[in-house]
């Protein structure tokens, strides 16, 4: 009869494992799912960039889930897929240890991502993850050791999230206000989920509508599924408490990946002038809802904000910009 070895696996809770290693630096886990496009997202905030940095590199240099890797102060995300691919530390592992997420697997409304560590490498998967905010629990062999020369696989379960971003245009007048400054408040003063970021967007100068700088605004929430009509009902009613303007739309998306189509409709109304019909069209192609808080004029922009969320920079300025 074929003996195989049983691995015995010890499961802590963030406040365990603090107990265990002391306080470390995370201050946060999200892990968001888009499993219509088969992807996730893993998002670290730490209390110093120099981690979230060094972290960055090795993980980039691992591959295995992980697909892309930014950097935005102290905060690290990370683009994976859903499921399983080897991590490769190479040659450099030697000398300079290695850090990698091997999985990423939904189980029910937790997720199960599977991390691999290397000498000082470890510490960050091994004890400073396992206890940030956001986690549920860590699993760990048995026998494991922490830092050294050691390597260690854990598993850090999380709660199953989403991604939503939520955006408005419309809420101002010539005389009064301003979309990025109201929206800001209010999500900052949201009780739901995690606010991620906060984006605005700038549109054609030469809209005849326009106030003065021609924007919309969006904003990004980490939720729990069942936690977005509450999410969308705070946003309705502080957004009708707050608006100036008889004419502002709120508009949603839920998911990692924008749709081509939009994001080409948004970088075009920085130069083009729309009407609300071609916004209606593209929002309903493309999986984005709309709300009439006061009024239907705000979609144009609401729906470019969603379109430009994730271009970075490129979402602020207007195409001449880039030629500069």
């Amino acid at each position: 009869m074929e003996h195989r070895d049983v691995i015995m696996v010890q499961r802590l809770s963030p406040e365990e494992v603090t107990k265990k290693y002391g306080r470390l630096f995370c201050r946060g886990i999200f892990t968001l799912i888009d499993e219509k496009n088969g992807v996730a997202q893993v998002i670290e905030e730490c209390s110093a960039k120099g981690p979230v940095e060094w972290d960055a590199c090795n993980r980039k240099r691992a591959g295995g889930a992980i697909t892309n890797i930014t950097v935005e102060g102290n905060t690290i995300t990370m683009d994976t897929i859903i499921g399983e691919r080897e991590v490769r530390f190479g040659p450099a592992s030697k000398d300079v240890g290695g850090q990698g997420l091997r999985s990423v697997v939904v189980d029910g409304e937790q997720v199960r991502t599977t991390w691999v560590g290397l000498a000082g490498a470890s510490v960050g998967v091994g004890a400073c993850m396992p206890q940030g905010p956001g986690t549920i629990a860590t699993e760990y062999p048995d026998d494991v050791l922490i830092g050294g020369g050691h390597r260690v696989e854990v598993t850090i379960i999380t709660p199953k999230m989403v991604r939503v971003i939520i955006s408005v245009d419309d809420t101002d007048t010539k005389q009064k206000g301003a979309t990025w400054s109201m929206m800001l408040k209010v999500a900052q003063a949201c009780p739901i989920g995690h606010l991620l970021k906060h984006k605005i967007i700038q549109l054609n100068p030469n809209v005849p509508e326009k106030t003065t700088n021609c924007s919309s605004v969006g904003v990004s929430f980490a939720i729990k599924e069942n936690e977005l009509p509450a999410l969308l009902e705070h946003f309705k009613e502080e957004l009708r408490k707050n608006t100036l303007s008889s004419e502002t739309t709120m508009a949603y998306y839920v998911g990692l990946k924008v749709p081509p189509e939009l994001e080409d409709y948004g970088w075009k109304a920085k130069s083009v002038i729309y009407i609300p019909q071609q916004a209606v069209d593209v929002a309903q192609r493309n999986g984005v809802d709309i709300v009439e808080i006061t009024g239907k004029r705000g979609i144009i922009g609401a729906v470019a904000a969603i379109g430009c969320f994730d271009m970075g920079l490129k979402a602020a300025g207007l195409p001449e910009d880039l030629e500069s």
